[in-house]
């Protein structure tokens, strides 16, 4: 009897779960019980603050239940040379600065802080940035913290900056 209950209330919890998940492209959350369409009791920040924790009721069976919202991260897109699009990866990015900066003196908390500002522009640009202007940012970066490392980059990309040329 015990394993039942627990996989009818594990079943319930995922179910509940899936909906919460998500709940972003629903118009009305039904009662996990009994399917009916619930009401919203109170709504209100969740303590982490990135959601938002609804009370809901069911007034079919009476039945309470909370569900929590929240926004789904937005993508970031590298459109390539050719015009594919690939998802911005920010490990790679890190990898590549690295590898430019291998036997410099280069703070890694530096690296980390292009990386990281080079993933905020293209958030800012709507989420999409080629590869070409990822690749001026790396350089503006690097430019900034060690010139083995900028050159070292340089010599990577197919189009060479000006001063190199």
């Amino acid at each position: 009897m015990a394993g039942s209950v627990s996989a009818i209330s594990s079943v319930w919890f995922k179910n509940l779960w899936c909906r919460t998940l998500w709940l972003a492209t629903l118009n009305e959350v039904n009662c996990p019980r009994c399917d009916a369409s619930t009401r919203t009791l109170e709504t209100r920040r969740a303590p982490e603050g990135d959601a938002v924790r609804r009370r809901r009721e069911c007034p079919s069976c009476g039945h309470r239940f909370t569900t929590y919202e929240r926004a789904v991260p937005e993508s970031l897109v590298v459109v390539k040379r050719d015009g594919h699009r690939q998802p911005f990866n920010r490990e790679k990015l890190l990898g590549a600065l690295v590898r430019a900066s291998h036997k410099r003196d280069v703070d890694p908390r530096k690296l980390q802080t292009i990386a990281e500002r080079i993933e905020q522009h293209v958030h800012d640009s709507g989420g999409e940035l080629t590869a070409a202007r990822i690749g001026e940012l790396c350089l503006e970066g690097l430019e900034k913290i060690d010139r083995g490392a900028y050159l070292q980059f340089a010599g990577t990309l197919r189009v060479a900056p000006p001063e190199l040329s």
